[in-house]
């Protein structure tokens, strides 16, 4: 069975929870004998090549936007902004003996994928990685203060393709939250509408790498490690983590706290060193930039770590957590609807709201506090995660609805 899988980006140097939880669902599925054929926008030249994923092609992108900046254009291809590409549909349409097209993103790129599939009569399924329907007010509020510049001139092509009738064009769409699945199951009354979580191999966690850690960051050794992991941009809100810091290290003057992850707004990047810098907390924050996934210095960095943040405005589901309780470390999150799905409140690690720090700081006390507590929800989380999110369990879920789709296809086409 070959599919097609079609991504939005696909960039080593600006790797995020989407790409660790598609390349890690891919990989399960070829182990099932289902082999992905990824197309993704080229990065510095790359074209085709083959990994142990299976086959990835790299298409030429475009910022359908005229006027704006080389700043504005990286942010709109870092971050989410509706591309295009010219050749991406004929060279889906060329693409031999596809049984599925499988779309992990939106926009004007979903629909040329939806366009291929129904010219070739192909099942097409739609997974929804971040919020489409379930979007926090505080994100919505950002989206109302974007500066909107340039005039974009790809409106043409987002109606020739159908962009906005992607559902409804989908034979199965798959999201990773209750939540999300329920306000499409409302809207799209009769879809099929599934909840696919994302999986991660559970043993790539277990494996102790924390030498690798204290060898490329010595600086975490003897100190009792808070670690957020996420691309620096406002969404992922590692800015509000840097305003309550300093109170942190005056309740734990032992506590270092560590933001990896690739910078994929350079503005806020840079506000958020000015705010270290003003904060006078230069040697308590260390930024260690952008970490392959699976990498044993970031996976020895999550093992070190005495808890996991996750202070996301929004987090559809917050991969993450699963890595922190493989790892065996407990994690502390805002109440996103993700992370709400997965994180019982002080059972297998602590939710807290935004606007009250103080429900933050008492569980970042208790945890540091209190070592049997910590390792008490540490391996609650791990025995959920281990349970319920493995990711080859996950994949053969994947794979059946595959085969259900392909037969409903061919019996369809048998029946014309």
């Amino acid at each position: 069975m070959r599919v097609i899988h079609l991504l939005r980006k696909y960039d080593p140097a600006e790797w995020g929870g989407t790409e660790t939880a598609v390349q890690q669902l891919l990989e399960s599925l070829r182990q099932q004998g289902v082999t992905p054929v990824m197309y993704c926008p080229q990065v510095n030249g790359d074209g085709t090549r083959t990994d142990n994923n299976g086959v990835i092609k790299r298409f030429k992108i475009c910022v359908p936007t005229w006027g704006i900046s080389r700043q504005e254009r990286r942010q709109y291809i870092s971050v989410g902004g509706n591309l295009m590409s010219f050749d991406l549909l004929p060279a889906l349409w060329r693409e031999p003996d596809i049984a599925l097209v499988h779309t992990h993103t939106l926009g004007r790129l979903g629909g040329i994928a939806s366009a291929v599939a129904r010219g070739r009569r192909l099942p097409f399924v739609v997974s929804i990685h971040g919020g489409l329907l379930d979007v926090s007010p505080a994100l919505k509020s950002t989206f109302d203060r974007a500066a909107h510049t340039g005039f974009e001139w790809g409106k043409i092509f987002g109606l020739l393709l159908q962009s906005r009738r992607l559902i409804q064009h989908a034979d199965a769409v798959l999201t990773c939250n209750l939540t999300e699945a329920e306000l499409l199951r409302k809207k799209h009354p009769g879809k099929r509408i599934e909840i696919q979580p994302h999986g991660i191999p559970m043993e790539m966690y277990q494996q102790d790498h924390r030498a690798d850690a204290r060898k490329a960051y010595p600086q975490i050794q003897e100190r009792a490690v808070l670690l957020s992991v996420g691309r620096l941009d406002p969404v992922k809100n590692q800015a509000w983590l840097i305003t309550h810091a300093p109170e942190i290290f005056r309740n734990h003057p032992e506590v270092l706290l560590v933001l990896a992850g690739a910078c994929t707004n350079q503005a806020y990047g840079q506000s958020l060193e000015r705010q270290i810098h003003e904060l006078g907390i230069s040697d308590r924050v260390l930024i260690t930039g952008g970490l392959p996934q699976g990498d044993p210095r970031l996976i020895g960095l999550i093992q070190e770590s005495r808890a996991v943040l996750l202070p996301s405005i929004s987090e559809t589901f917050g991969l993450v957590l699963l890595e922190a309780w493989a790892a065996g470390t407990t994690v502390i999150s805002s109440r996103t609807s993700g992370a709400s799905a997965l994180v019982r409140d002080g059972e297998n690690g602590w939710l807290f709201d935004l606007s009250d720090p103080r429900a933050f700081h008492q569980a970042v006390s208790e945890t540091l506090r209190n070592s049997d507590l910590r390792a008490r929800l540490a391996e609650s989380g791990r025995q959920l995660a281990t349970s319920e999110y493995d990711v080859r369990s996950v994949a053969g879920k994947v794979k059946q609805l595959y085969e259900e789709l392909i037969e409903a296809k061919h019996a369809l086409r048998h029946s014309t």
